[in-house]
């Protein structure tokens, strides 16, 4: 997964498409990248981890719902019928394309365009913010969780949504520990942003610290789908900078290796990676 699936939103998001080096304010993919997330990355891993935020979330009839780094909007249009009668959703990233496709997939959202450092909204607009798989690219997470506060009402509820951390994932924690062997201990860093938030309790004292109140911390597991191990090594590699980093022998012995490590979680020619995460909701 590494940089390999993340989304723009501002410093966030900006990362979750096919490129890996993107976790910066500068990055800005082009329309057939976000084309190419929404079709590609979504399916794979980012759908799965809709049910478990929006039951974090609890929208209901009436809501008025903001998903912050929202990317194409896999969230925001799930809960659209949620708050529906009567609420509305609207999901705010810093990239134009990805925002793009949103709107087309689901007009009803208000889609607006903004960086989760300076949220585009007056204070306690939105009774639910929701966000998922993004505060491990911001970065100022504590800032960022001081403007979700900013913009939920007293009493709201904010969901956001990490990876468990790289030891307690059983593909991904010694895929990256083959890596590392070959490529080099600075593998474990170019494949780790996705893990960098694994630990809910260090996240739970962020919230504290910007005067956001912990409601609750769900553990989940959810798969994540490749077409094959092959697919999901040079998706991997592809994505991050070590694509410069390796030469061909290196990246047929990790190939080789990558078949050994990850065959028990082929199903049918596919790989079907689960992928350990937590949901932590709270309230201003």
């Amino acid at each position: 997964m590494g940089h390999a699936m993340g989304r723009v939103t501002d410093p966030s998001r900006g990362s979750e498409t096919d490129a890996g080096d993107m976790a910066t304010e500068q990055f800005m993919i082009d329309a057939e990248q976000a084309e190419a997330y929404e079709e590609r990355f979504v399916p794979a891993l980012f759908r799965q981890w809709v049910e478990p935020v929006l039951e974090a979330a609890e929208v209901g009839p009436g809501d008025q719902v903001l998903d912050v780094a929202c990317g194409t909007g896999v969230v925001a249009r799930a809960a659209v019928t949620l708050a529906a009668p009567g609420g509305s959703v609207t999901g705010v990233d810093l990239n134009p394309a990805m925002l793009a496709v949103a709107h087309r997939v689901e007009p009803r959202v208000s889609w607006e365009q903004g960086d989760v450092a300076a949220l585009p909204f007056p204070a306690g607009g939105f009774d639910v913010l929701t966000c998922q798989a993004a505060i491990f690219f911001f970065p100022d997470p504590a800032g960022a969780l001081a403007e979700m506060r900013r913009v939920t009402r007293p009493g709201g509820r904010v969901v956001v949504h990490a990876f468990s951390s790289l030891h307690a994932q059983p593909a991904y924690g010694p895929w990256v520990e083959m890596v590392t062997h070959h490529a080099g201990p600075e593998a474990t860093e170019l494949l780790g942003t996705y893990w960098s938030q694994g630990d809910p309790s260090a996240l739970a004292d962020c919230c504290a610290d910007v005067g956001l109140r912990v409601l609750a911390v769900r553990r989940h597991t959810r798969p994540a789908f490749f077409p094959s191990v092959e697919a999901m090594v040079r998706t991997e590699v592809n994505a991050t900078p070590l694509r410069d980093r390796l030469d061909v022998p290196t990246l047929d012995r990790m190939l080789v290796e990558s078949h050994e490590l990850l065959e028990t979680f082929v199903e049918d020619g596919r790989l079907v990676i689960p992928i350990a995460g937590y949901t932590l909701s709270a309230t201003p």
